[in-house]
């Protein structure tokens, strides 16, 4: 297994923690479906799968980051991008706790995914494979 940078762990810990929020989100929608307050029950239910589906997904991305696997670094990297809009329009949309905790998680996200170390674990060859 390859060695895991420190710069490369903490960019996990970041999309672990994106997954955590999605998932926040995910139960709220969950909630208001199961109260009524969702426009229809059968998007909110829709939603609330969608969701579970994306924690899933993140998380996965995370372990991944985690154990330096080639393959987590174009999903994390879209991670980061698209928390990165989506804290912004929250931001525009006066949800400073959201909008901040995103935009602030993708910046780091970014800077750690981006470090020379993080690209050097994540971009290398094993020794025994061919180029």
């Amino acid at each position: 297994m390859p060695h895991s940078p420190p710069t490369l762990r903490v960019a996990a810990v970041v999309q672990a923690a994106e997954a955590a929020l999605v998932l926040a989100a995910t139960v709220l929608v969950g909630v208001d479906t199961a109260e009524g307050r969702s426009y229809h029950v059968n998007s909110g239910i829709a939603l609330t799968l969608i969701g579970l589906a994306a924690v899933a997904a993140l998380a996965l991305v995370a372990v991944g980051l985690a154990r330096a696997r080639r393959w987590s670094r174009t999903p994390a990297l879209l991670t980061q991008l698209f928390s990165g809009i989506v804290g912004y329009y929250l931001l525009r949309s006066h949800r400073l706790d959201w909008g901040l905790a995103l935009v602030l998680l993708a910046v780091l996200g970014f800077a750690m995914l981006l470090s020379p170390p993080s690209m050097r674990a994540l971009t290398s060859r094993p020794p025994d494979q061919p180029h």
